[in-house]
């Protein structure tokens, strides 16, 4: 999980995250590019890279 953050950090990419909050509610949180936050990374339940293509009109 830590080098998935590390990686992403590193890239400068958009991370979606399912996150425990005070060991009871799931969140699920997008976090932005550079956008900076602090978590517990035990807490942490899944990171995904969030990856947007543009449309072309044809």
């Amino acid at each position: 999980m830590k080098g998935q953050l590390i990686k992403a950090i590193q890239h400068n990419q958009l991370v979606m995250m399912m996150y425990v909050l005070k060991s009871v509610f799931i969140t699920k949180r997008c976090i932005p590019k550079q956008a900076k936050r602090t978590f517990i990374i035990d807490n942490v339940l899944a990171i995904v890279s969030v990856v947007y293509k543009k449309r072309g009109i044809i």
